[in-house]
């Protein structure tokens, strides 16, 4: 049995590929996405191997409330945690019952330990008094199979990608590299890729899109962490893809950096279908820039910004907007340079809010200008907490986080959400009861928001590298 708890709202791919791995060993095999469906204890009970897919902070605090009910469920059943957050989560996934954490490149080492669970292999369980076996981490090259997503929930009950003009397009997901070459100190691949990644063979990733488009699907996700990791390779996939599908759409994941070095290769996605590229911004302050190791500047990012417009794709810019190191002044310029660039419309609210996450393994613990803010390991939190030297920052940070959550949650009569203008309005209203009052001026400088055409966009919200929303941990049980 194959658990996915929450991917960011698409169909997911990291439950779909060990599939084809098993069922191809001739392993029975069940799918079950927690998002959108609800436990089926009686296929738990039956189930010899019980495998949950970690890509996420929130999906390894989700899945944390469901293991022990599959233990209760099936206590013979072996328990296993993959995924990106599985390894740098190993010690406490084993404490509630886990019994094989699998990182990297899982495919292969999932079926293998299928293969000795139908011989009789059982491993035990940390609560059995047995010394736990270490992680299993796979960087080795793969030779992919088709992900096989029979069984999984129909694409129609995920993200969709929203249009200027209100419709919705159906929303595929897929994958033409894992890992990152990059060693960005805050991002949650570099403990386990350690600046490496992993090509999906193209003949693997346009098959894959076949068989969603064949389900119903008018647009695709690429959910590479940066999809110019290896850009010979992602030209090849979009110019096979358009041939093959051209009234289809995609968007991709590519770093400030990569926009600017492969400036070139923006037309060709411009031709080939891209309508939006999101891109970890995270900050414009130099000094926030360079202790994550983004490896570009703000200077860079108004470049990028201009490229992309220039052809015609949208941008969605994600942020890190509240840090150890994010004064008022830093966040009143962040609002300030949004409104000046015209990004209103291409942020979306969650973002204004959104806290810096320190998981176990980061690199950000590295540094000494880190520790000075922690105040220690959550368990039950799966991070470091951290306080602001500014307590006004902490406020302002829980204050907007509201505003935003309850922000998302209001649609019109007919579904649409609040306009971004309207939530950008607060944020800088509540903003400026947080701050003295040369910021205050400032934001009231800045005016109404310039009227800007609404850009495509997902129907999900964007996170990375950030605390989740407490609503997105309701036990999905």
């Amino acid at each position: 049995m194959l658990i996915s708890t929450y991917e960011l709202g698409h169909q997911p791919f990291g439950v779909a590929s060990p599939a084809a791995w098993l069922r191809a060993d001739g392993m029975t095999v069940s799918c079950l996405d927690l998002a959108v469906d609800r436990l089926d204890e009686d296929v738990v009970r039956s189930a010899d191997l019980v495998a949950f897919y970690l890509p996420m902070h929130t999906a390894t605090r989700l899945a944390v409330q469901v293991i022990p009910t599959v233990r209760r469920l099936n206590p013979a059943a072996v328990v296993c945690a993959y995924g990106l957050y599985a390894p740098v989560n190993g010690d406490f996934l084993r404490s509630v019952g886990a019994a094989e954490i699998i990182g990297g490149e899982f495919e292969e080492p999932l079926a293998e330990l299928a293969r000795r669970v139908a011989a009789g292999d059982r491993p035990a369980t940390a609560d059995a008094g047995a010394e736990p076996a270490p992680a299993t981490v796979s960087l080795a090259r793969q030779r992919f199979l088709v992900p096989d997503r029979v069984g999984l929930p129909l694409l129609s009950r995920y993200a969709a990608l929203a249009m200027p003009d209100g419709r919705q397009r159906i929303t595929g997901y897929t994958e033409a590299t894992r890992g990152c070459k990059h060693l960005c100190r805050h991002c949650p691949v570099v403990p386990v890729y350690g600046g490496k990644f992993r090509v999906v063979q193209d003949d693997v990733v346009l098959a894959d899109v076949a068989q969603q488009v064949a389900a119903g699907a008018e647009h695709i996700t690429f959910g590479d962490p940066d999809f110019f990791n290896g850009p010979a390779h992602a030209v090849a996939v979009v110019r096979a893809l358009h041939e093959q599908f051209p009234g289809l759409s995609y968007d991709v994941t590519i770093k400030i950096e990569h926009l600017v070095k492969h400036a070139n290769l923006i037309p060709v996605l411009a031709e080939t279908g891209c309508l939006l590229v999101t891109t970890a911004a995270e900050a414009f302050d130099e000094r926030i820039l360079e202790i994550f190791d983004k490896q570009h500047t703000r200077a860079d990012f108004r470049t990028a910004v201009d490229t992309l417009s220039a052809h015609g794709i949208a941008l969605n810019p994600t942020f890190v907007a509240f840090t150890p190191w994010t004064s008022a002044e830093i966040y009143v310029d962040f609002l300030a340079t949004l409104h000046e660039l015209r990004l209103v419309e291409n942020v979306s609210p969650v973002q204004y809010g959104i806290r810096l996450l320190i998981p176990q393994g980061s690199r950000l613990l590295e540094l000494p200008e880190t520790h000075e803010y922690l105040r220690g390991f959550d368990p039950d939190a799966l991070c470091y907490r951290w306080t602001h030297p500014d307590p006004r920052m902490d406020a302002l940070q829980q204050e907007l986080f509201r505003v935003t959550a309850d922000s998302a949650g209001q649609k019109d009569s007919a579904g649409r959400s609040k306009p971004r203008a309207e939530t950008f309005a607060a944020v800088c209203r509540v903003t400026a009861e947080h701050v003295d009052e040369p910021l205050r001026q400032r934001l009231r400088a800045l005016g109404p928001v310039p009227a800007q055409d609404p850009v495509p966009g997902l129907t999900e919200p964007w996170y990375c590298c950030a605390e989740p929303v407490e609503l997105d941990l309701t036990s999905p049980v």
